[in-house]
């Protein structure tokens, strides 16, 4: 049986080649129409589908992905700009059940995606070999990343919430 929480599977580090740096460059790119593509005439008790039992709403997944990919550009900058940056990790789960994630349309978030990744997709593409190269330290994890594992995760995690609503779709036959 398909594990619905993971419907690409699970992020799997990957060496730096040429190929996987233009591929992920154009998800990050493109992740914010995706998105929206995905859910684009869902109606609100459609938004309010978990995509799977247990799991978030249609409209928390669209609303967490802002929320992640807003820190994501962060933690770029912070590793671009400085030595080592300790970055700062978040309850995923208590932001999920904020006000805004829960009163605000998901258009909202959609908005803020399409605008973070044009600035993200800007500094990621003007990035040399090198940048790949810098660290961040992430004290959940206590280890050190490279902005390249970064990328590949974040370039990941846009084409794995994607799947998340497409899936939820073609099962839901909507």
């Amino acid at each position: 049986m398909e594990d619905l929480r993971y419907p690409i599977g699970k992020y799997v580090v990957q060496p730096f080649s040429d190929k996987l740096w233009q591929e992920w460059l154009t998800d990050i790119k493109n992740m914010p129409q995706h998105l929206e593509n995905a859910v684009l005439n869902l109606d609100e008790a459609q938004l309010n589908t978990p995509y799977r039992d247990g799991g978030w709403t249609v409209k928390q997944l669209v609303h967490h992905v802002a929320d992640s990919h807003m820190n994501g550009y962060i933690r770029f900058k912070l590793g671009l700009t400085e030595t080592n940056p300790t970055i700062k990790p978040y309850d995923e789960a208590a932001w999920a059940e904020m006000a805004d994630t829960k009163n605000l349309p998901s258009n909202i978030s959609l908005t803020i995606l399409h605008a973070v990744h044009i600035r993200w997709y800007e500094v990621l593409r003007n990035m040399s070999r090198e940048d790949l190269d810098r660290t961040v330290f992430h004290p959940e994890h206590k280890k050190e990343f490279t902005l390249w594992e970064f990328l590949g995760l974040y370039a990941w995690h846009s084409r794995h919430h994607v799947a998340h609503v497409t899936a939820l779709r073609e099962r839901m036959k909507w």
